[in-house]
């Protein structure tokens, strides 16, 4: 099968090597345009472009596909080189740009997409962060017939993945990455044969999964431990949960629920205990045990290393962001 390939970040590009390794043709990547990274903002191509590039496939970065958009001569030149390839089918993966109709119907098998969740559940742009915030204890990849909606179209093939306590958005991202690409395969190895079926997504357990916002990092502690919890596991590796010590943003990366309350009357964010075992805080009826931090320009740390070079002060509190 001859296939246009679209994505863009790391969870895009294990796909596209997957697909590779498996011998399908592909004929065409589009990803983003290079991007501004790093302390000298130079500009960095996608982890699906340099995948593409190692091997050679031919790549086109459209900065909208859009004809009626701000950018109507990129969409123009991508239309024209989908048209040229003549292929079968285009897998999407962590693409970025919405595709227009001109695309969704530009080959005979349709777009198809890997989506890292069991849709309907978590649509949209985030939804490996939203499952670990909101506690679910299982996530999937579906992989989806598009249509002009947003993470609307039937489902070819889902499978469920187990989430656990200590799972942050890394640790998952990577085995629904590696999963999303195995179904990919096998959804494309048994399309040709009708061996697949379109189902409509159902209605009932439908939630979106909106972006994370950076504002969102910083830490209230008196949301309770468990969401506390969550929400530095959501926030790992990006754009790391923060809070205010003793005058610096430090990066919480990763914490546990502890037994036990706090004294009563203590404040939210007070430090309680710091051990070998970690850095104990109050957090509403409960208690957060912080077991990695990371102070601004440094490394991430255990709790025990970090403490080495960080004297906590008597009554030592985490805050949230105070705003001018």
């Amino acid at each position: 099968m001859r296939l246009i390939f679209a994505g863009t970040p790391e969870f895009a590009r294990v796909a596209l090597a997957q697909l590779q390794q498996a011998g399908f043709e592909i004929a065409l990547v589009l990803t983003q345009p290079d991007r501004p990274a790093g302390r000298g903002l130079r500009l960095q191509p996608s982890a699906v472009k340099q995948q593409a590039e190692l091997h050679g496939l031919a790549v086109a970065q459209p900065r909208s596909l859009r004809l009626d958009g701000r950018y109507p001569q990129d969409a123009l030149a991508a239309q024209a080189a989908v048209q040229a390839v003549q292929a079968d089918a285009v897998v999407v993966a962590a693409y970025g740009l919405m595709l227009p109709p001109w695309l969704l119907e530009a080959t005979r098998w349709g777009c198809l997409n890997i989506h890292a969740s069991l849709l309907p559940r978590w649509r949209g742009a985030a939804p490996i962060h939203r499952a670990i915030e909101a506690g679910d204890t299982q996530t999937g990849v579906t992989i989806m017939q598009m249509d002009a909606g947003l993470d609307t179209g039937a489902l070819l093939l889902s499978q469920a993945l187990p989430i656990a306590a200590s799972d942050t958005t890394g640790s998952l991202h990577d085995r629904l990455a590696a999963l999303g690409a195995k179904l990919m395969v096998q959804v494309l190895q048994r399309l040709p044969a009708g061996e697949l079926r379109a189902v409509a997504q159902a209605e009932e357990g439908l939630c979106y999964a909106r972006k994370v916002d950076k504002d969102e990092a910083w830490i209230d502690w008196a949301a309770g431990a468990q969401q506390v919890v969550r929400r530095i596991h959501a926030f790992n590796p990006a754009p790391g949960a923060c809070s205010m010590l003793q005058g610096e943003a430090i990066k919480i990366w990763q914490a546990e629920v502890v037994p036990g309350a706090p004294p009563s009357g203590v404040e939210d964010g007070l430090i309680l205990r710091a051990d070998q075992a970690g850095v104990q805080v109050a957090a509403g009826p409960s208690v957060v045990n912080i077991t990695e931090l990371q102070r601004p320009g440094g490394r991430r740390l255990a709790a025990s290393e970090f403490r080495r070079g960080f004297a906590l002060l008597p009554q030592a509190t985490f805050r949230m962001r105070t705003r001018p």
